[in-house]
Order: structure tokens, then C-alpha cells, then sequence
């Protein structure tokens, strides 16, 4: 698809322009006023040789960048190495603090294809559990962002999961029903409940 298609040329542009600057290019690219640059940053640090949490660490500023693309490039670059090992991403993942954790549009508040493509892995489609490390504390989050990434991203794993879906939101209720946890639950239960669907 287009995303595969964008992805492949900003890996090829990163590794180029890494050939050409050398160990500056991650440090000048990561700085620039340029959205497209500092995408090519991402890449930069997806191809690195470095440990998985080394590799989050320096991708966490792109996660958390202004610019859609470049949070959503953040993940392309990553997400091999992310699925290749998803049992230490996830624990990872869920000790960030909670201003980074939405940064990793990663598994939860993430962008909605990111979304679509973590929930593709195959081992969170058929157990979805691991992603509970980062998703009950963002359960009665005030933000209607993050409400809207957790209900969507339950909502997805409805499609496969619907009766862990129902239980979840079942306990999220019984144990301390917010405004915030009410409407995930109402929203990530929208293609099972097809009356609820604001």
C-alpha cells in the first residue's frame, strides 16, 4: 500500500543521507524545522544496531512530535523491532511515564493506522491481554484523545475478542465508573452494542 510504498523511500533517504553525514546526521536531522527531516531521523534510528530499550528511548521525542507524520514514522521505523520481541516492547512500553505513553502511539493512543497496524500483529489479535500494562491507566484519562485511542483500539479487538472486550469494560465499571471511563467503555463497545455509537 501507499504507507509501505512512503515507508520504504524515507528508509532508503535515511540510510543515504546516514552514509553521507555519519554519526551527526541522527543529532541534525532529529533538530530539524522539517517534518520529512526529522522522519528521516526515525529511520535513522530503526536501522541502528542498538538494544530495543535504546532504540525507544531515542525514538520517545519523534513518538511525542507535533507533526502527525513524524509520530506516525516513529512507529514504522520501529515496529519490527517491536513486534520481534512485543512481550519486552509492551513492558517497555508501560513503565513510560503517561506524558511519553501517548507518544507511543504505539499500542493505545496512537494515530489510527498505527492503531490498525499494531492490532494486526498476530499475537495481540488473538490475546489482547498484554496490552492491559498500558491501558488500565489510561482508563479514566481526561483527554478526549486518548478516551477516543483507548475505545478505538478496544474496539478493534472487539471485532476478535468481543466477550474480553465486554468483561473489561464490565470491571473498568464495577470498580470506579468516571465520565472518562464511561465513555471508552460505551464507545469500545459500539460494533457489539450498535445503539451505542457516541
Amino acid at each position: 500500500g501507499a504507507a509501505t510504498g512512503i515507508s520504504k523511500r524515507m528508509s532508503l533517504a535515511a540510510r543515504l543521507i546516514r552514509e553521507e553525514l555519519g554519526d551527526t546526521a541522527l543529532d541534525r536531522l532529529g533538530r530539524h524545522q522539517s517534518d520529512t527531516a526529522r522522519g528521516w531521523a526515525c529511520f535513522i534510528i530503526g536501522a541502528a544496531n542498538m538494544p530495543l530499550r535504546d532504540r525507544l528511548a531515542a525514538i520517545r521525542p519523534d513518538a511525542d512530535d507535533r507533526h502527525f507524520g513524524v509520530r506516525e514514522w516513529s512507529w514504522m521505523a520501529v515496529r519490527p523491532h517491536l513486534t520481534a520481541d512485543l512481550e519486552s516492547a509492551i513492558a517497555i512500553l508501560a513503565d513510560w511515564p503517561l506524558t511519553h505513553q501517548s507518544a507511543f502511539g504505539v499500542l493505545l493512543r496512537s494515530d489510527p493506522s498505527a492503531r490498525r497496524m499494531v492490532h494486526a500483529i498476530a499475537a495481540l489479535k488473538a490475546q489482547p491481554q498484554p496490552g492491559l500494562a498500558i491501558l488500565e491507566p489510561l482508563r479514566a484519562d481526561p483527554s478526549s484523545y486518548v478516551q477516543d485511542s483507548v475505545s478505538n483500539w478496544l474496539n478493534d479487538a472487539a471485532k476478535d475478542r468481543p466477550d474480553w472486550v465486554r468483561a473489561l469494560c464490565a470491571r473498568w465499571s464495577a470498580e470506579r465508573l468516571t465520565p472518562a471511563t464511561a465513555r471508552i467503555c460505551k464507545r469500545a463497545l459500539r460494533s457489539i452494542n450498535p445503539a451505542a455509537k457516541h
